[in-house]
């Protein structure tokens, strides 16, 4: 559960670096000293990095797992795979 967490943390910490880049890319046009978007960009990296070592480790330690439909069928418990035909 606590993976979940950081995950969803993670993700809004991504949002919250994209739209404060937005808002300095519109804010510092045309100056040249200002370096924040760029910041914006290394913190929004890092986080997105982050972001994705945590769902995959999610995924190795079991503690997350797929539902997708395609999944449940390729990994049924009858331990057949069905054919479409």
């Amino acid at each position: 559960m606590a993976i979940k967490i950081i995950i969803v943390l993670l993700f809004v910490g991504v949002l919250l670096s994209l739209s404060s880049g937005l808002y300095f890319l519109l804010k510092d046009f045309g100056r040249k000293e200002s370096d924040r978007l760029r910041m914006a960009l290394g913190i929004r990296i890092v986080l997105a990095a982050a972001l994705l070592g945590a769902v995959y480790y999610g995924f190795s330690s079991g503690e997350l797992r797929s539902q997708a439909p395609w999944d449940k069928r390729l990994h049924s418990s009858q331990g057949s795979v069905q054919d479409g035909n």
